[in-house]
């Protein structure tokens, strides 16, 4: 066998190689980028130290408060709506002033009057995410009535059937299915937790 033909059979062998683990390469990349990809894109989280704090100290999920502010806010720290809704999690100035009359938020430590500070109003939005959570029996209960209020989802359920066939408003209808997705979107990209 002459050199040429052994160095055509060497390069036989490694090429293929070369190319099966390009494609291992490839393929273990796109099985991890798309989560990089959608976590960074799709479903980034922004103080995540205060949101998990929050979360844990009124006993809510982390995932839920994240799906929640892209939802209302899309991380904007200063937004604002017509009605009045301030800050990432578009929180009512009444609703944290009732909150903190009911002792649920401390009210020495965030001021209600400070709905504009993302750490005051994660508080807040994640405390009445807990206050509905504990009168409510469902997260789609939770969700609507961050939309619609309690008592207007109270009523809905009165009339019986679950949540989603008793919506009258179609805003809270999609807002229900924008937040449905947008906490899967969350649980998927991040199955330890915003901070892990």
């Amino acid at each position: 066998m002459s050199r040429d033909e052994r160095g055509f059979l060497r390069w036989y062998r490694v090429v293929p190689m070369l190319a099966i683990l390009v494609t291992l390469a490839i393929c273990l990349g796109l099985d991890r980028g798309p989560v990089t990809l959608a976590r960074t894109f799709l479903y980034p989280v922004s103080y995540a130290g205060q949101i998990q704090g929050s979360a844990d100290r009124h006993g809510v999920d982390a995932r839920l408060v994240c799906a929640v502010i892209k939802c209302e806010s899309d991380w904007d720290p200063d937004a604002r709506s017509s009605v009045g809704a301030v800050g990432l999690m578009q929180v009512m100035p009444s609703t944290a002033e009732s909150l903190a009359e009911m002792g649920v938020v401390d009210d020495s430590v965030w001021n209600p009057d400070n709905l504009s500070d993302p750490a005051t109003n994660i508080e807040y939005g994640s405390a009445y995410l807990a206050y509905l959570q504990d009168n409510l029996s469902s997260t789609d209960e939770v969700v609507a009535a961050y939309n619609a209020g309690i008592g207007t989802v109270n009523q809905w359920l009165s009339e019986g059937g679950s949540i989603s066939d008793s919506i009258d408003y179609p805003e809270t209808s999609q807002y229900l299915e924008r937040v449905d997705r947008a906490y899967e979107g969350y649980v998927r990209c991040y199955p330890d937790g915003i901070t892990a």
